[in-house]
């Protein structure tokens, strides 16, 4: 049996600046913004070839503090290539970063090992990581 993760919840203290983070300056998808009332709002964008959405909302998305998220990871086979799309959009991103090294050749250097981080509007972390072999 496959488990396929579908959809993470981001929490976010503003949903249009947010939406606007995720769709104008990351490049994601916007799935939906669905509207349900005065209170209750659902945005659901996907990361370009990604099988998983994130979800902004209110009234109707668990209660979590704005920010609180840390540790979100994409997975690009060009991290070079990223990190000048990040950078070209105006994402306060790392310079990229080697952690660890790779236990065996590898087609690119960066490859498993090549990082770089940022943060949306709240402070919610992501990572990006470089593994060519899945392109």
């Amino acid at each position: 049996m496959n488990w396929t993760l579908e959809v993470v919840i981001v929490p976010v203290s503003d949903l249009d600046r947010a939406k606007k983070f995720y769709a104008d300056q990351l490049g994601f998808t916007v799935d939906h913004d669905t509207v349900i009332s005065d209170e209750a709002r659902i945005i659901q964008l996907t990361p370009p070839g990604s099988g998983c959405s994130i979800v902004l909302g209110k009234g109707v998305v668990p209660d979590m503090p704005p920010g609180s998220l840390k540790g979100l990871q994409l997975v690009v086979p060009d991290l070079k290539q990223a990190h000048e799309e990040l950078v070209g959009r105006g994402v306060e991103v790392s310079d990229i970063q080697v952690v660890g090294q790779n236990p065996r050749p590898v087609p690119d250097p960066l490859d498993n090992v090549g990082f770089v981080f940022f943060t949306d509007p709240d402070g919610n972390s992501w990572g990006v990581q470089q593994i060519s072999s899945r392109a």
